[in-house]
């Protein structure tokens, strides 16, 4: 059996490997479909010095990433309670919803930070009073934010 040949992928490719990854493939494989596309690159020791630079300095982005969120939950923890005023009917029910737009607007507004409202999770507020929602910085970082939904 012929002997693989380690490239270095340009581009992600479905079942074989992420951009920048080392894989070993057929020689025959690399040669007339990986290099002549582009695809890849055969392994060279630069190159693999190239693609170990990469991956550090991704590395740092993701953990600078990461430390900014962390600061942003600190932010967060640091306004207190949010209010919310809503229209009220008997024994206090709201009408409508408290949605993610309308926390994502007041954390805005008290704390100068934008939050995407897709990573706030609002639970189901039917009534005036105190709630707590998560609002997602960070795939590894999550904050816990009080608010009041209270009466006009």
């Amino acid at each position: 059996m012929a002997k693989r040949v380690p490239v270095v992928l340009n581009e992600s490719i479905s079942k074989l490997g992420k951009n920048g990854d080392l894989v070993e493939v057929a020689p025959g494989f690399a040669r007339n479909y990986l290099l002549p596309k582009g695809l890849a690159n055969i392994a060279t020791p630069g190159i693999i010095k190239q693609v170990e630079q990469r991956r550090e300095k991704e590395r740092l982005r993701k953990l600078a990433e990461k430390q900014e969120a962390e600061d942003r939950k600190t932010a967060l923890k640091t306004i207190g309670r949010l209010v919310i005023r809503k229209q009220v009917g008997e024994a206090n029910a709201i009408f409508g919803t408290v949605t993610a737009q309308e926390v994502a607007d007041l954390i805005k507004e008290k704390a100068m930070l934008d939050v995407d409202k897709r990573g706030i999770d609002v639970p189901d507020i039917s009534i005036t009073g105190d709630y707590q929602v998560e609002v997602k910085l960070h795939p590894e970082v999550t904050a816990t934010v009080d608010i009041e939904v209270a009466a006009l």
